[in-house]
C-alpha cells in the first residue's frame, strides 16, 4: 500500500522552521488589512472629489465634502501612525523595531 500512495511529508509547520506557522499568517492577514485600508482611502478620495466638484456651490456639499477627505486624511494617518507605534514599542521593550510588525513564532520541533 505504502508504494501505490507514495511518502507524506510532514507539514511545514510541524518541522519547527520558524518561516511557517501562526506567524507568517499574521504578518499576511496585517499587510492586507493595510492594503485594504489602502484601497478605500483612494476610494473615498475619489468620491469626495466628485462631491466637491459637484456641488454646485451649495455649502452644505462643499463642508460634507471637506469633511469626507479630512476623515480620510485622519484614518491613513491612525493606519501609518499604527505602524510607527508598533515600532517604536518594539525597540525600546524587546530591542529590535521588527520584532512586533514581523513576528516570528517558532513551533516546536516534532
Amino acid at each position: 500500500m505504502r508504494d501505490i500512495w507514495g511518502n507524506i511529508a510532514r507539514p511545514d509547520f510541524l518541522t519547527g522552521d520558524v518561516q511557517t506557522g501562526i506567524g507568517p499568517l499574521l504578518n499576511t492577514i496585517m499587510w492586507t488589512m493595510i492594503v485594504i485600508a489602502g484601497i478605500y482611502a483612494l476610494i473615498n478620495f475619489i468620491i469626495a472629489g466628485y462631491d466637491f466638484m459637484s456641488a454646485g456651490g451649495d455649502p452644505g456639499k462643499v463642508a460634507n465634502a471637506w469633511s469626507r477627505i479630512w476623515q480620510t486624511i485622519i484614518g491613513l494617518i491612525v493606519s501609518a501612525g499604527a505602524f510607527v507605534i508598533a515600532a517604536i514599542v518594539g525597540w525600546l521593550v524587546f530591542g529590535d523595531w521588527d520584532f512586533i510588525i514581523n513576528p516570528v513564532i517558532p513551533t516546536p520541533s516534532p
